[in-house]
């Protein structure tokens, strides 16, 4: 069963950008709930170091070890992948989950909104897994995985100004997986490239969307029963536990009553 799947990763390093909040958090969660050794990054650690210790208190056989990254910084991204060699080897698995949505519209947007999803939502994505790829390379591991959080917003484009921007980060990270995939292959290898694209999670993306309105944001969530973060860490555990001659390529995934 799914279970016996992910033995083969029990003791295995995953990296999890983003894990202190929403999605990050329950996938960071799940994967130590499975046995790996989990670093969950972002630039403030102190939830991912509580999450660690209820993981620990739940007794799960995984650990977590908390790292502060900003990952609009290619080096300190390029000193935590340093860092992750000198303790635990190498990465295995990397879960390019960070992300987010500035509300500047392609009118009257400000640069640095603009500036900032491709820093985080195309560029730090692009470096880990560059990054990742390699550690998997010097250690010849052939059966590693990279998976993307993507977005519903990356296969197509809602009439909502304040996300036109970020769709069209998340239409480069569409691009991105597939060429991924064709290089992985192209270098003989077994590592697998996924995304999974969500429409609404309820998590705090909302909140920092629409940072000078909160209301807007609640009403969000509140509209229709959204996706869980949950629902997203089941589908990356569905993602790694697939056969080796099996590589899901996207998994487009919506709640039951999302209109677009």
């Amino acid at each position: 069963g799914r279970a016996g799947a992910m033995e083969r990763w029990i003791g295995r390093v995953a990296l999890v950008t983003g894990a202190s909040v929403g999605i990050g958090a329950a996938v960071a969660r799940a994967l130590v709930e499975h046995g790996m050794k989990v670093v969950g990054c972002a630039r403030s650690v102190d939830k991912i170091e509580k999450l660690a210790a209820e993981c620990q208190s739940a007794g799960y056989p995984g650990t977590l070890i908390p790292y502060k990254c900003d990952l609009s910084n290619e080096e300190e991204i390029l000193s935590m992948f340093s860092a992750i060699k000198t303790l635990h080897q190498g990465v295995d698995v990397c879960i390019n989950n960070a992300g987010l949505a500035r509300p500047e519209p392609l009118l009257s947007g400000k640069t640095e909104g603009w500036r900032t999803m491709i820093d985080v939502n195309v560029m730090a994505v692009s470096i880990c897994t560059r990054e990742a790829y390699q550690s998997m390379k010097e250690r010849n591991i052939d059966d590693g995985h990279i998976i993307n959080i993507n977005s519903m917003n990356g296969h197509s484009v809602v009439p909502q100004s304040v996300v036109h921007f970020y769709s069209a980060t998340k239409y480069a990270v569409t691009a991105l997986t597939e060429g991924l995939r064709q290089e992985l292959r192209e270098a003989r290898t077994h590592i697998r490239a996924t995304c999974i694209s969500p429409g609404l999670v309820e998590t705090g993306f909302a909140f920092k969307l629409h940072d000078n309105d909160p209301e807007r944001a609640a009403a969000t969530y509140e509209s229709i029963r959204c996706l869980k973060a949950e629902d997203m860490a089941n589908a990356v555990i569905y993602v790694l536990s697939a056969p080796p001659h099996v590589q899901i390529g996207d998994i487009q995934m919506r709640p039951t009553e999302q209109i677009s």
